[in-house]
C-alpha cells in the first residue's frame, strides 16, 4: 500500500504555494467580516467620539487662549494708558513745582528787599538820632567851652543863659557855615 499511494501522489498535480485553497479563503473571508463587523460597530464609534471630544477640547482650548490673548492686549492698552496718563501727571506735577519753587524765590527775595529796606531805614533812623544826640551833646560842651573861653577874654562870667545861649547859637552856625562852606 504504501507504494500505492506514493505513487498517487506522485500522479496528483502538485498544488501551486502561491494560490490558497477554497475552504481557507471562505473562513479567511467569514473572519474578516466578524471582525470589521466588530470593529465597525464597536471600536470605530468610540474612536470618533473620542476624537470629536479631542478635537472639541483642542477648539475650547484655542478659544480659550484667543479670549485670554484679547483680555492681555487689552490690558496691555489700558496699562499703556495709565502709564502715559500717570507720565502727563507727573509732567504737570514737575511743571507745578518749578512754578511754585520760582514763587517761593520771588517771595523770598521780595522779603529779603523789604527786610533791607526796613533794616536800611532803621539804620538810618538810629544814625540820625544818634547824630542829634551828638549835636545836642556837642552844642552843651561846645556851649560851656565856649563861655568859659569868652569868659576869659572879656574877664568876667557870662551868667545869663539867654545871651550865652545866643552866643553859642551864633557860634555854632558860623561853624557849621565855614565846615559847609570848605566841603
Amino acid at each position: 500500500m504504501l507504494p500505492a499511494l506514493v505513487t498517487m501522489a506522485a500522479e496528483e498535480e502538485a498544488p501551486n504555494p502561491l494560490l490558497p485553497e477554497v475552504y481557507d479563503l471562505v473562513w479567511g473571508a467569514v473572519c474578516f467580516v466578524a471582525i470589521l463587523l466588530v470593529f465597525w460597530k464597536f471600536v470605530l464609534p468610540r474612536m470618533q467620539d473620542m476624537l470629536d471630544q479631542r478635537a472639541a477640547a483642542i477648539e475650547g482650548n484655542i478659544e480659550k487662549a484667543d479670549e485670554a490673548q484679547r483680555q492681555a492686549e487689552a490690558a496691555l492698552e489700558q496699562y499703556t494708558a495709565q502709564l502715559a496718563e500717570a507720565r502727563k501727571e507727573a509732567g504737570e506735577i514737575r511743571e507745578s513745582a518749578r512754578e511754585d519753587a520760582k514763587k517761593i524765590v520771588a517771595e523770598a527775595k521780595d522779603a529779603a528787599t523789604t527786610e533791607a529796606g526796613r533794616v536800611t531805614a532803621a539804620a538810618h533812623a538810629q544814625i540820625e538820632a544818634e547824630r542829634q544826640s551828638a549835636l545836642v551833646s556837642l552844642r552843651g560842651e561846645v556851649g560851656s567851652l565856649a563861655l568859659d573861653l569868652a569868659g576869659g577874654v572879656i574877664g568876667e562870667t557870662l551868667s545869663d543863659d539867654a545871651k550865652a545861649q545866643a552866643v553859642v547859637d551864633r557860634f555854632l552856625a558860623d561853624l557849621e557855615a565855614s565846615g559847609t562852606a570848605a566841603r
